[in-house]
């Protein structure tokens, strides 16, 4: 399995920005999933959104759809999550994960068996 490894995250007020950054210990095969879960404190864990890395299609939840961005660096095997329009409600422990590209269309924590430590992102009214 591949190793996931987050970073980008902090303490940010309402109406602000952040990029995260998830580096994968080595490449990502063309036919892989890699995907971004949050959890908030008494949550269950939900995905943010998802892109194919062969592809480059991407795939947004609800809680993501117009403020939120995935992208990749297929050079630095490295995934981005760029949040902006951030809410209180955006805080949560943020994870990324990786699966085979069949998983995209999943939004079950269950079916991604690599996960990072997760970097958490705090949004103050």
């Amino acid at each position: 399995q591949v190793q996931l490894v987050e970073s980008g995250g902090g303490s940010v007020q309402t109406g602000g920005s952040l990029r995260l950054s998830c580096a994968a210990s080595r490449y990502i095969a063309s036919g892989a999933c890699m995907a971004w879960f949050r959890q908030a404190p008494g949550k269950e864990r939900e995905r943010v959104g998802a892109v194919a890395t062969g592809t480059g299609a991407t795939y947004y939840d609800d809680l993501a759809k117009g403020r939120f961005t995935i992208s990749q660096d297929n050079v630095k095997n490295t995934l981005y999550l760029q949040m902006n329009s951030l809410k209180p409600e955006d805080t949560a422990m943020y994870y990324c994960a990786a699966e085979s590209s069949t998983f995209c269309f999943s939004s079950r924590p269950r079916d991604f068996r690599s996960w990072g430590q997760g970097t958490q992102v705090i949004v103050s009214s």
